[in-house]
């Protein structure tokens, strides 16, 4: 099973985009591919949940979308998204340095202490 959800989901995403532009089956619909992070970022958090790494991760995956969207749609220059979105990726990894949150969405397995253990399992 999966540890993580956030290669899997930006890759499938982003693949299928590329694929259906590049295959003519989206017209120039840049508004789009930045709703596709968007959406990214929401099911990084649906999937993995709040760990320190969605809590990077998902953030980041949505400011890339309306960063693009900025810059595709409303002029936004490229000399301002991406020191921006630098601060906000540096500003995110602190935030989650400091959560008291686990790494990943990952449960610890339980091992029950020697009295509980049955006489079966230590021969």
């Amino acid at each position: 099973m999966l540890r993580d959800a956030t290669v899997p989901i930006t890759s499938i995403a982003g693949g299928l985009l590329l694929s259906a532009w590049n295959l003519g089956w989206l017209p120039e619909w840049d508004a789009l591919i930045a709703a596709a992070f968007v959406v990214a970022g929401g099911a990084v958090f649906a999937l993995d949940g709040l760990t320190r790494k969605s809590l990077v991760t998902a953030p980041l995956l949505t400011a890339f979308g309306v960063a693009a969207y900025g810059y595709v749609e409303l002029g936004w220059r490229s000399r301002l998204i991406v020191p921006l979105l630098m601060i906000f990726a540096g500003l995110m990894m602190l935030v989650a340095r400091f959560a008291p949150l686990p790494e990943t969405g990952e449960r610890p397995v339980r091992v029950p202490p020697s009295s509980e253990r049955s006489d079966a399992e230590h021969p």
